[in-house]
């Protein structure tokens, strides 16, 4: 009867969307809510430890096939935390909605708060590149467009900021280590964000996309979510799997997909066509690519 009455109400806030400014976004998210309480597909493996292992293909699909140690088998099979684990904030405290995801990634989220949705993706580039031993490769613009790269922050310069001007000076002793390179990265959360990934990145169209793209809407606040997994069936129509770090900052989570209920946490992507995900709706389906 809870079920029956939970349903319920939900169809009430459905009707009453409905006469918002908004609701035609709002509504067809509700209304994926509704159908994932009624029914949920089985596409998920409890004992899978990493996202190819953990989310089971719909029939007649197949995993596109990239190179090893490519940024898309890394991203692939990036490991998870144990299913059924919740959404943390970086307070230790659970975020307040915790239906949204499918899995966690195994992703640290530092107690400074600073590691949002943009930041978290930048890390996952920077390390997958560090661990690929392309350290030279690390660099993302500030939203100011000065570009910060881990090889001179190695080397101790040190951004000095005033408004939108940046120089960088020579401040620091030279280290390489790996804890400095978290410090790095904290600068680059600072400074980076959704809108400089928009900006410094191109532009990918819905065609053309593979694991590793990001969908995005850049703003101050904006927000940005990354396919990390791929599938195609024999007519070329393809899935994907989208996941997204937040603010607050939290645990870099795998989405379901309360649109598409039948085919969850499986996404497939249209030109000019509004995107639904968990906790954001993007107007359009604007995608960019790291270099």
């Amino acid at each position: 009867m809870k079920r029956i009455g939970l349903v319920l109400v939900i169809i009430v806030l459905i009707l009453i969307i409905r006469t918002t400014s908004k609701g035609k976004h709002l509504t067809n998210h509700v209304k994926g809510v509704v159908k994932n309480i009624v029914s949920v597909p089985d596409y998920i493996d409890e004992e899978g430890d990493s996202i190819s292992t953990r989310v089971k293909l719909p029939e007649g699909y197949k995993r596109k096939v990239y190179p090893d140690g490519s940024f898309q088998e890394y991203l692939r099979n990036y490991q998870l935390k144990k299913h059924g684990s919740p959404i943390i904030n970086y307070d230790n405290t659970r975020y307040f909605a915790q239906n949204w995801h499918d899995a966690i990634l195994e992703i640290p989220v530092p107690a400074n708060g600073l590691q949002q949705c943009a930041d978290a993706l930048m890390r996952m580039r920077a390390e997958y590149l560090w661990d690929a031993n392309r350290q030279d490769e690390i660099g993302f613009n500030f939203t100011s467009g000065h570009y910060c790269s881990w090889k001179k922050y190695a080397a101790g310069f040190r951004p000095k900021i005033k408004g939108n001007k940046v120089i960088f000076h020579k401040t620091a002793t030279p280290n390489s280590s790996k804890s400095n390179f978290y410090k790095y990265l904290n600068l680059v959360y600072t400074y980076a964000g959704t809108l400089s990934l928009y900006t410094e990145l191109p532009k990918v169209k819905i065609k053309d996309l593979t694991i590793g793209d990001m969908l995005v809407n850049p703003g101050t606040p904006g927000h940005i979510e990354i396919i990390v997994d791929e599938i195609v069936n024999d007519q070329g129509q393809k899935l994907f799997l989208l996941a997204q770090g937040n603010t607050p900052a939290q645990n870099v989570c795998l989405l379901k997909n309360f649109e598409d209920t039948d085919i969850s946490p499986w996404y497939r992507f249209e030109e000019n066509t509004t995107i639904y995900t968990p906790s954001y709706y993007f107007e359009k389906g604007v995608f960019i690519r790291f270099k």
